[in-house]
């Protein structure tokens, strides 16, 4: 990451590039991520019920602690490593403090509120679906605005690096 701190990805523009295709990579991640919730349940609460507590009509049994517990032990670690990462690229772009502390918080917080919804459906009550609903949609939008904007300032940096050497190179 010193090459964002010490300006060297200007002059290093394969690292601009890898980081690149490393964000199109986690935007297919947060393509299929969408697709599996999809598969399982929509944004009705009734049907997030009835994926955490079963259906006497579809024959689905009700989540078992230990799925979930599984589930919550892979996503935890695994979500964890992708938000700070994507929050640490944030770092170096040109927004503001503020903006940065507010959707590296939102995300964090989306994501452990997405976990947590699941379990507070299955074993609190099945009003927590309008929470799981809410905590996925805000997990989605913070993860989109996190590739977005570090995106856009790195292609930002892209084009005003070319800019700047094509300059150069014309005088």
């Amino acid at each position: 990451m010193r090459f964002f701190v010490t300006g060297e990805q200007r002059r290093q523009s394969i690292i601009n590039a890898i980081i690149l295709m490393f964000l199109g990579y986690i935007a297919l991640f947060w393509v299929s991520n969408g697709m599996m919730y999809f598969h399982k349940m929509g944004l009705n609460p009734a049907s997030v019920v009835e994926y955490y507590l079963g259906s006497e009509e579809k024959f689905t049994q009700p989540k078992s602690y230990q799925s979930l517990l599984e589930v919550t032990h892979f996503h935890l670690f695994s979500m964890g490593i992708l938000i700070i990462t994507l929050t640490h690229l944030l770092l170096f772009t040109s927004l503001s403090t503020t903006v940065k502390l507010w959707l590296t918080g939102t995300t964090f917080v989306s994501a452990v509120a997405d976990e947590l919804a699941g379990w507070f459906v299955r074993f609190l009550h099945p009003a927590f679906a309008y929470f799981k609903v809410g905590s996925f949609i805000l997990l989605e939008l913070s993860l989109a605005s996190l590739l977005v904007l570090t995106s856009a300032s790195l292609l930002a940096q892209r084009a005003a690096w070319r800019a700047a050497r094509s300059k150069a190179s014309g005088q």
